[in-house]
């Protein structure tokens, strides 16, 4: 009997088989494509990480140790491949005389580095003039000394004769940073920036220079141990850093007080498992409710033919069958489906892998995964209500072809208030000023996620699906007078009538309105944020370089305006091809208090356009009113937020600032007044720092240069208008463009492939929606072929026909895409809200993608169309065809 249903299933209900197993499909692709981007994103943020450092390890030895025996030490540690000690030593300052005048500097740093550094650590240095071997200067040292290759420069040291030094080579150091960082030092001491003047040497030069020094000034000399270890972690960011920081933890033990571990592998393998546990939110937010709302999928398409099922079960019983035969008999079919959906799934997120992702395929762990999930959707939406038929329904009642509705009892309409406001409820709580989502305390193993967050957006799916099944069963039960006068000019005389088998029969209905609504509330709330995630990318690279290119330089304490951007630079500079306007930017710092901070003179006129200023960036006021501001008032000061609340800072308050005079190269007290705060500004650190009018700071130190110009490229050529510069300017002018800058600043979030991973959610989504509209509607219109062959058979026309099946799909249109767009906004808003801590910097407003949109609503449409044309077609058909059929 088992095979002789299976080959009536097969012949006779194909087709509903074949949709029931496309929702299972779409729920087991849907989980495998994501799960294996999870797994992928988490592997690809470890290996990003582990490349992006050049030294692993800086071990500090320790006052009085032997720098000998901690070499021995590291370099006899498991996992070890190379370790090289480097010399520190602190100079009072560099001379150099070139063209005919001395230029000076202030204190800075000497290195001493092997033969070999450059070769083990290939990342470190950078040469951008000359040779690589020899005596080196750093790129603003070589700015500030207006030194160049062949040029002699004098190193001063503490208490002993000054050594002169001829120059090899300009090179630029990447890893300043973590090059001059502070062993041992917690992140708040370490230092604000890296010293600005540095010089390499060769190992031997090194210690015939500052050897002499070791022995009446300590302090001012150091060994450190720089160590490239093996890479060979768990592909988990989280369990990488255990291991790497459990490997520094142990050589410290070794060393035994010789010597203390700087891990900059550790450190940027922090930042990673944070966004690694973001990258996981971002998989449950978006990602699950997808698969939730393909699983509804398959239970409405199920559901769609239960009342067929039920006669069915009615014949049999009355024929003998019993519940176990029954049973046997629906798991027959839910085999079916779940075979089918499962392998139809899989091979589908291979390929949608290996489209969007360029993976060979899919982790077999999400695979398994997705198909335990696939067999239990086709157990739930086949199995289960076949099950409670068997056991509650009556052979007379299984064989009605049109059951009686309940109308929602008031308790239901009590849920439809309280969920909303439990999600408003939570919502407001998780998103606050001082709440964190992902909670990841530096410098220790624990991470911790606030999953309570996944309340307010559950809560407010859970509210828009009730709302919209009691609005819609309340205007199909109370609303029969409005919906006749609604589809009167489709059905004529029939209206009544239609609107009394919509209401009796509104079960199908109720489903494509709810499941439409989800879907396209899905789909509205993903692309939101995938588009202001796009948008919020570009703004932090925009933050970070500036402009389409920038142009940095020096700007020396000794040397203000000599060295600086001049006005010669900026017309050479407007004049390359591709350039539109050149923005001069000063950059100098200055003591608030005891607090050194960067300050930034601007131009309000012109800033707020070439720096692409917005209104978030600022408290109290938008970009354009707080630049006014500045504009009226010559001494005013912006200041950032920390340091308003450190200061305990008051508009219209004096600040007094500690500036650099450029004609005593001496600090004077400048006074300024507090104007506003801004919390971002384009090339500042994301701390403190300070901005004020451009011409105030040059009256009143005496030098108008800028170290800094923003290049506006219209955002086209940038890669090419930033050669040109450089071509132009030589070596000692820094330059960066956008394209580079975002790539180099993005967190391993932003750089895994969230391009791809967008394109699967929104195509899944789009799959998704019109599925939910027009398959559900076609298989509900197709349950109803036999009231359309009845109305047929009393004398309907085929207009009439025509006009009950489009009354039915512009209902089902009209209420999912209201519901849909409604509840879309909310989640949308509490989407971005909730995870903003993936946006860098928070959005100020969100991007809503109307082209996606648009298109989403278009294929919805067209698919409700498609459904109503094939069932109008049946409803022409001859009634006594279409009654023998059924």
């Amino acid at each position: 009997m088992i095979r002789m249903w299976l080959s009536g299933l097969l012949r006779v209900r194909g087709g509903r088989l074949l949709a029931t197993a496309s929702g299972v499909m779409v729920a087991v692709a849907l989980l495998s494509v994501l799960g294996g981007f999870l797994s992928t994103t988490r592997a690809n943020m470890t290996s990003q990480s582990v490349r992006s450092v050049s030294v692993d390890w800086q071990v500090q030895v320790a006052d009085g140790a032997d720098p000998t025996g901690v070499l021995s030490t590291v370099r006899a540690l498991a996992g070890t491949k190379k370790a090289l000690p480097v010399g520190y030593g602190q100079t009072d300052g560099l001379d150099a005389r070139t063209g005919g005048t001395l230029q000076s500097t202030g204190p800075g740093s000497v290195l001493g580095l092997p033969a070999d550094y450059a070769t083990v650590f290939p990342g470190e240095i950078r040469v951008l003039a000359g040779s690589g071997q020899g005596v080196l200067l750093a790129q603003q040292t070589a700015a500030n000394l207006h030194a160049a290759p062949g040029d002699t420069v004098t190193v001063k040291r503490a208490g002993l004769p000054a050594v002169p030094l001829q120059v090899a080579g300009v090179v630029e150091l990447p890893f300043a940073d973590s090059l001059f960082q502070k062993v041992g030092a917690p992140p708040q001491s370490q230092p604000s920036a890296p010293p600005d003047n540095v010089v390499l040497l060769p190992e031997r030069t090194w210690h015939t220079v500052f050897d002499p020094l070791a022995g009446p000034r300590p302090d001012l000399v150091r060994t450190q141990i720089h160590t490239l270890r093996g890479h060979d972690l768990p592909a988990d960011p989280a369990a990488a850093y255990t291991t790497a920081t459990g490997s520094a933890h142990n050589a410290e033990v070794r060393l035994a007080g010789t010597g203390l571990v700087g891990d900059n592998l550790g450190a940027v393998l922090d930042a990673a498992r944070s966004d690694a546990l973001y990258a996981q939110l971002l998989f449950l937010f978006l990602g699950v409710p997808g698969s939730i709302l393909a699983a509804a999928l398959t239970w409405a398409v199920a559901q769609a033919g239960a009342v067929r099922r039920r006669r069915e079960q009615a014949l049999l019983r009355a024929r003998g069958a019993t519940l176990g035969r029954l049973m046997g008999l629906a798991a027959v079919e839910a085999a079916v489906v779940a075979v089918a959906g499962t392998a139809g799934g899989l091979a589908l997120a291979a390929l949608v892998s290996r489209t969007a992702f360029g993976t060979a395929g899919i982790s077999p762990a999400w695979a398994l995964v997705a198909s335990v999930a696939g067999a239990a959707v086709a157990g739930a939406t086949v199995l289960v209500p076949a099950r409670f038929d068997a056991r509650r329904a009556t052979v007379v009642s299984g064989r009605a072809q049109v059951g009686r509705r309940p109308v929602p009892r008031p308790a239901w309409w009590a849920l439809a208030v309280l969920l909303p406001a439990g999600s408003l409820a939570v919502f407001r709580a998780t998103s606050t000023a001082n709440y964190a989502l992902v909670l990841a305390p530096e410098g220790t193993a624990s991470l911790s996620v606030d999953y309570w967050a996944f309340a307010g957006p559950a809560l407010l799916w859970a509210a828009g699906a009730v709302l919209a099944w009691l609005l819609t069963d309340a205007l199909l039960h109370r609303g029969r007078p409005v919906l006749r006068r609604l589809f009167r000019p489709a059905v004529g005389a029939l209206s009544g009538t239609v609107a009394a088998s919509l209401s009796r029969q509104r079960g199908t209905v109720l489903r494509s309105v709810v499941l439409l609504a989800l879907a396209c509330a899905f789909a509205a709330s993903t692309a939101v944020f995938n588009s202001t995630y796009r948008q919020q990318a570009e703004v932090d690279a925009v933050l970070t370089n500036g402009a389409d290119v920038t142009v940095t330089t020096s700007t020396s304490t000794a040397t203000f305006t000599s060295s600086a951007t001049g006005p010669v630079d900026i017309a050479e500079l407007a004049a390359v091809p591709g350039v539109r306007h050149v923005e001069p930017l000063q950059h100098r710092f200055a003591y608030v208090g005891a607090d050194l901070q960067d300050l930034y003179g601007v131009r309000p006129a012109s800033i707020v356009s070439a720096g692409r200023l917005q209104d978030a960036y600022f408290s109290g006021g938008t970009a354009g009113a707080l630049m006014d501001r500045l504009a009226a008032r010559p001494d005013g000061l912006l200041v950032s937020a920390e340091t308003a609340h450190d200061f305990q800072l008051h508009p219209g308050d004096q600040v007094r600032l500690r500036l650099t005079d450029a004609r005593t190269g001496r600090p004077r007290t400048v006074p300024f007044h507090f104007a506003g705060v801004v919390k971002e500004f384009p090339t500042a650190p994301k701390d403190s720092f300070l901005v004020a009018n451009a011409s105030y700071i040059a009256r009143t130190t005496g030098s108008g240069a800028a170290s800094t110009l923003l290049v506006d490229t219209g955002g086209m050529d940038q890669r090419a208008v930033a050669a040109r510069a450089r071509a132009l300017l030589g070596p000692n002018a820094h330059i960066t463009d956008l394209p580079s800058s975002r790539t180099a600043i993005g967190s391993s979030l932003t750089a895994v492939d969230l391009a791809g991973l967008t394109r699967v959610e929104l195509g899944f989504a789009l799959v998704i929606a019109a599925a939910a509209g027009g398959l559900v509607l076609a298989l509900g219109l197709a349950e109803r072929r036999r009231t359309l062959a009845l109305a047929s058979v009393l004398g309907a026309r085929g207009r009439q026909l025509s006009g009950f099946v489009w009354s039915e799909a512009a209902l089902v249109a009209l209420s999912g895409l209201a519901g849909g767009a409604v509840l879309g906004w909310a989640l949308s808003r509490m989407l971005v809200k909730v995870l903003s801590g993936v946006f860098d910097p928070p959005p100020s407003q969100i991007a809503v993608p109307w082209a996606y949109l648009s298109a989403m609503a278009g294929i919805t449409v067209a698919a409700l169309a498609v459904a109503a044309w094939a069932a109008v077609r049946h409803a022409r058909r001859p009634p006594l065809t279409e009654l023998r059929e059924l």
